[in-house]
């Protein structure tokens, strides 16, 4: 499990969609019956997802494909849905959450404009001011399908894990099994989920102080935001976050190594950046090799992927 390292300023042209945001479920979405308008929103589905190469998002072409894009239960996998849920909203006989209409957008690989259009489609509020934003870009989308020897994931404003390259999820463990909450590094940390990334009661330290300090700034940056407040209300009922929530304690986002123990390869060390994205509530973290015998076991890694071999 990755935790707060540097803090960075970053600027990139670049973005992956992978891991859904909640549980597949043919109802998981739902808020009400249909749609504010039913046919365009599932006309602009269907357009959006017939535009999409399948490779562009980790997906084998296949043989004998009709569809010239995703088929319907590639967007439902990619967004965390039900192959039937995915029917109903293109038929406008279901009513998605804000959360699901996010996880399309992210999905489908669209732009601010068209996820703004598809909130408006969807009759939902257009994330604002106050409410974070856990919107991938296409450029950053880029980045993480480009991005070759480097485990890299994308975390929301909440520290909850939303995108991955595929070396990240052979590092730590494929997360596209996990709910949100789980995916969130403070909750799983306080939790006491079994975790690859060695600790030591200094770094524990570190990393309590500096989680608490940043969500600290981020609530009150997304006053608005409820799935925030949800989050805090779930952390609070762990004693230590509570005890220095309350204190409110500050902490600093510091420069530091970890060693992951991996399954098969054994202990990994890795430097850990973390990289804020201007204009974005996400930051991007990157584990880098600290010498040739961590950058040797990555690029094994690199190759064996999420494998085991017991």
């Amino acid at each position: 499990m990755p935790t707060l390292c540097a803090d960075q300023r970053w600027n990139p042209d670049a973005t992956v969609f992978l891991g859904p945001p909640h549980p597949r479920g043919a109802s998981a979405g739902d808020t009400g019956p249909m749609t504010e308008q039913p046919g365009e929103l599932g006309a602009a589905l269907r357009g959006w997802r017939d535009r999409i190469v399948p490779a562009e998002v980790g997906l084998p072409a296949g043989l004998g494909r009709r569809a010239k894009g995703l088929r319907r239960e590639e967007l439902a996998l990619l967004a965390g849905i039900s192959v039937d849920y995915v029917i109903r909203l293109e038929q406008g006989r279901a009513n998605p959450s804000p959360q699901v209409v996010g996880a399309l957008a992210r999905a489908l690989r669209l732009t601010g404009a068209e996820r703004d259009h598809l909130f408006a489609l969807a009759g939902k509020a257009i994330p604002t001011s106050g409410h974070s934003s856990p919107h991938l870009t296409p450029s950053l989308q880029r980045l993480l399908d480009q991005l070759r020897g480097i485990p890299v994931g994308v975390f929301d404003a909440g520290w909850t894990l939303t995108a991955w390259n595929s070396l990240y999820a052979a590092l730590f463990g494929d997360p596209s099994g996990l709910s949100a909450r789980e995916r969130n590094v403070v909750w799983a940390y306080h939790a006491g989920l079994a975790m690859r990334v060695r600790s030591t009661p200094e770094l524990a330290a570190v990393f309590e102080s500096a989680t608490v300090a940043d969500l600290r700034s981020a609530a009150a940056r997304f006053p608005a935001d409820a799935e925030l407040r949800a989050l805090l209300d779930d952390l609070r009922a762990f004693p230590r976050f509570a005890e220095l929530w309350d204190s409110r304690t500050v902490g600093e986002h510091v420069a530091h190594s970890k060693v992951v123990d991996h399954p098969e390869l054994g202990p990994i060390p890795v430097d850990c950046d973390v990289l804020e994205v201007p204009a974005s509530d996400l930051r991007l973290v990157a584990y880098t090799a600290p010498d040739e015998d961590a950058a040797e076991r990555l690029r094994l890694l690199d190759v064996i992927g999420t494998q085991t071999f017991t």
